[in-house]
């Protein structure tokens, strides 16, 4: 079989992309008609239309013993529809167990051309998977179009390219010479790359897709067969790319069940069952922080994403009115159901400062409550930037966050309407002002829509405070606001050893929340937000072990 022409190519260059961490996309992140087709949207709507109507039988997961799903969408108030093939615990680790030994003796060029030729034939359904993730995370239709997409399939494809360099860099055979004086000890040696087993991906419901299949791709393309368990509130998404796996491997002559989609419902779940199965070696966790860190206490390799307290440093600006613009961006992007999205904006209580003089912390929080303001009642652009509440607790969570927390009220919290979905479930951001006193409120993720502006003595107490939330808490971003090369300096040195990246000074269409595949580490391991990368080379090399042979020539 090996990798075709193109497919080589395309592997290349996402391995040269790796390593010069520049700018590279496999997949065009804009729904044009231009690069997918002048019927692509319309097809890919009718298709989801149709997926709403039947069992997802397309997977071609035989035998099960039940047809579930409960999922529920933000925007149409209503089931999603599709039901999907459900099986036992014991059923599902034993295909995976009888796939694993077939797949990991597939030659390391055959798996990385199945796993490119899987995500060829995802790409097909780019837009069939954005109506699945819209109605499922209440993400908004380019957000749901991208993330669930192109971005997601740029980050699978990041991941076969990491595991296939991880796997080729040292020799396969070598034959070992050593002098000894009056002869040479040659020894013919060999090492091979064996997996650990079978895989476990624990998919989220705001992000199903995105920080779902850099695991899945990883344990395949190091030889792991894999179980894709996705959150109960959103399997379409993820089902769509397991069937395409499948239909790879299957065209491809290989066992379809190296990859099974394993599904639940809220009432009955298996998550716990399938972990602390002794023949799941790996497991790949998005979600909160108690069910990640119980799983990091499995004796297993875990690779977990979980929740963190994301913060804003203001100091000083160039143009306070872009900054506002883009951090209140930040803010309602999905209405802030975003792991990366912020939730702490540090302001000195002398105020920010600005070419034009210093900018007072009330005329920087008015700021902060107009601008949120403006883009929210801008018809055509707040309903689809807010998006939906994914989860009912979030929107409650938003709702009586002024109650629970105290402090002066900027900007309430509503909902509004959506021109399209009549029955949105939607939650405008809270902003609320605390002091730095007030760490015990605002120590601990608030997920959803609500902003806290935190007034502090001064620069370095924002700066101690973002630091020290990191370490004790975690954090997956960071921005910061200075002029003052001296303070970008302090700042970039104090939240790096809280393993904390940090986005300095965006303004225009960068912002805090978004990381490019092949050049932005996602979750840096570092801090307890989570304890791996992708992709760093030690994501893919937990997953196998290096074993040596050696005889004497």
């Amino acid at each position: 079989m090996g990798l075709t022409t193109a497919q080589k190519d395309i592997l290349d260059k996402a391995v040269e992309a790796l390593h010069t961490r520049g700018f590279h996309s496999q997949y065009p992140e804009h729904p044009a008609p231009a690069i997918y087709g002048e019927t692509a949207d319309a097809d890919g709507k009718e298709a989801f239309k149709a997926l709403r109507k039947k069992n997802f039988e397309e997977l071609k997961q035989e035998g099960a013993i039940s047809w579930i799903g409960e999922e529920h969408s933000p925007y149409f108030d209503a089931p999603v529809g599709p039901k999907y093939p459900a099986f036992s615990t014991e059923e599902l680790i034993n295909r995976a167990e009888k796939a694993f030994h077939s797949w990991r003796k597939v030659s390391l060029d055959d798996r990385a051309a199945v796993l490119i030729d899987a995500l060829d034939r995802f790409s097909k359904r780019f837009f069939e998977n954005a109506y699945a993730t819209m109605h499922t995370t209440g993400q908004g239709y380019m957000m749901a179009f991208q993330a669930s997409g192109p971005h997601a399939a740029d980050r699978a494809l990041e991941a076969v390219a990491a595991g296939y360099d991880e796997l080729s860099r040292f020799p396969s055979k070598t034959t070992w010479d050593k002098p000894m004086g009056k002869y040479n000890l040659v020894v013919n040696k060999e090492w091979r790359a064996v997996p650990k087993g079978i895989g476990l991906v624990i998919g989220c419901s705001t992000f199903p897709t995105w920080n779902s299949v850099p695991g899945v791709f990883a344990d395949l393309i190091t030889g792991n067969s894999v179980l894709v368990k996705p959150h109960p509130g959103a399997i379409l998404p993820m089902a769509i790319v397991v069937a395409e796996i499948r239909n790879a491997l299957r065209d491809a002559g290989f066992d379809a069940d190296a990859c099974q989609l394993a599904v639940d419902v809220p009432s009955a779940p298996i998550t716990k069952e399938l972990a602390e199965h002794p023949k799941v070696k790996l497991v790949d966790f998005t979600g909160n922080s108690e069910f990640g860190s119980y799983l990091e206490k499995l004796p297993k390799a875990v690779f977990t994403e979980k929740t963190g307290v994301n913060s804003i440093i203001l100091d000083s600006v160039v143009d306070i009115d872009k900054v506002i613009q883009n951090i209140t961006f930040s803010v309602c992007l999905y209405s802030g159901q975003m792991c990366t999205a912020p939730q702490n904006f540090f302001i000195p209580e002398g105020g920010v400062k600005t070419p034009d003089g210093v900018l007072s912390f009330d005329e920087v929080a008015q700021k902060f409550a107009d601008f949120t303001n403006g883009l929210i009642d801008n018809p055509k652009a707040g309903p689809f930037v807010l998006g939906a509440i994914q989860n009912p607790n979030t929107g409650e969570r938003a709702k009586n966050a002024a109650k629970e927390l105290g402090g002066r009220v900027w900007l309430e919290t509503r909902t509004i309407e959506n021109p399209i979905f009549a029955t949105t479930r939607t939650q405008t951001p809270v902003v609320i002002e605390l002091s730095s006193a007030d760490k015990d409120k605002f120590a601990t993720e608030l997920f959803g829509p609500i902003a806290l502006l935190i007034k502090t003595k001064n620069t370095e107490e924002s700066v101690a405070l973002a630091r020290e939330l990191a370490e004790e808490h975690g954090a997956i971003s960071c921005g910061a606001y200075t002029t003052d090369e001296a303070m970008k300096e302090h700042i970039a040195d104090q939240m790096s050893l809280a393993a904390t990246p940090v986005s300095f000074n965006l303004t225009g269409g960068l912002f805090v929340n978004q990381n490019a595949a092949f050049s932005d580490y996602h979750v840096t391991g570092g801090n307890p937000a989570g304890n791996a990368s992708f992709t760093n080379p030690g994501y893919v090399n937990g997953r196998f072990t290096w074993v040596g042979m050696r005889e004497l020539a």
